[in-house]
This record gives C-alpha cells, structure tokens and sequence, in this order.
C-alpha cells in the first residue's frame, strides 16, 4: 500500500514539474518574441528629446557597449531625429564617475554643445532611468521622447515608459562587442521579473 502511494505521489510530481517546466518554456518564448518584435518594429523617430539609457563606464570612461548607444545617439542627433540627447545613468558600484557624466563628457567631445544635453546622475536601474529622466523632462517641458538603448533592451524599456505614461518611441543599436544571445535571455529573465511584479503590485 505504501508502495502504491509513493508510486503515486511520484507521478503526481513527475506531472507537476512537466507542467511548470511547459509553462516556464511557453513564457520564455512569448518574452523572446516580444523582444525580437521590438527589435523589428523599432524604428527612428522624431521627438523632443533622446533619453540614451546608460550602462557600464570602464575608469571614467563609456564601455564599447555604452559608446555604441551614443553613437547611435549622436547619428539621431546629427540626422535631426532629436534636438536634445538626455544621458541618464548613476553611479556604479566602486566608480568615481556616473554614467550620466561619462556620457556627456563624451558627446561634448564629439561635438555636441553643451546646451543640447540634459544629464540625470541619480538612476540605478532601467525603471530609474526613465522615471528619473521623465522629472527632467518635465522641469524642462519636453513633452515626448525617443529612448535610446541596445535594441535587445527596448522592449523592457518600452513597457516600462509605458507603465510611467512616458510618451516615447524606441530606437535601438545592434551590438557589435556585446553577445547578443545572452543579453536576450537576460532580459527575458528581467522582463519577467518585471512583469511579475506589476502582478504582484
């Protein structure tokens, strides 16, 4: 008899796991599509303002990765998308230089003048940055924006603006130093995370 129910909990385990682990792959790949659909249907567009979300600074520096969205920033610029760039990014853990400031010191060095850049140096997080940015915008009376990111990150952050009542366009760069197949997946970990907590809240 014992053996009948350990043969039956057994199973009722087996099905359990077989159910979560279908639905943990169904989930998965609904974020995948989400992530490429943004990539695919992200496109320039003219706005007030261009919010390039920061990343990482080597020493005081932007990162290869970080350069290659203010590239793309500075071509948006340059190509009359945009007449203002918002660099928006804090200070990383044992950095002495915020990602804000990088930014800036780099767009200023390509030729972009100071007045056509707005900094925001307080944000640690994707949310933050355009939470933070939209107060920015606000006090300087943008009113829409066009968030400027790897393109792998733009469906995190366009829920997000969406989620703030941000009105904001996409634009996003592929990278060439950075290995795409990971940066999806972490992000559809961190979609998920984040979708799960505007269920909770």
């Amino acid at each position: 008899m014992k053996e009948k129910r350990r043969k039956t909990w057994r199973k009722k385990l087996l099905l359990v796991s077989v159910i979560l682990l279908a639905t943990a792959s169904i989930w998965c790949g609904y974020n995948l599509y989400l992530i490429q659909r943004t990539i695919d249907e992200a496109a320039p567009r003219k706005a007030d303002v261009g919010i390039v979300l920061g990343a990482a600074v080597w020493g005081d520096r932007p990162s290869p990765g970080l350069s290659e969205r203010l590239e793309y920033a500075l071509w948006l610029y340059n190509q009359g998308y945009v007449k203002v760039l918002l660099v928006s990014g804090g200070l990383g853990e044992g950095k002495k230089v915020t990602e804000a400031q990088a930014m800036r010191t780099y767009l200023l060095e390509k030729g972009v003048p100071a007045d056509a850049i707005l900094i925001e140096d307080k944000a640690r997080s994707t949310y933050e940055n355009l939470l933070f940015s939209q107060q920015v915008m606000e006090k300087a009376h943008l009113k829409n924006a066009l968030i400027i990111s790897h393109d792998y990150h733009l469906a995190r952050a366009k829920k997000m603006a969406d989620s703030l009542q941000l009105p904001a366009a996409v634009a996003g760069v592929q990278s060439h130093v950075l290995y795409s197949p990971y940066h999806k997946m972490r992000e559809v970990l961190a979609l998920t995370v984040w979708e799960l907590e505007q269920i909770w809240s």
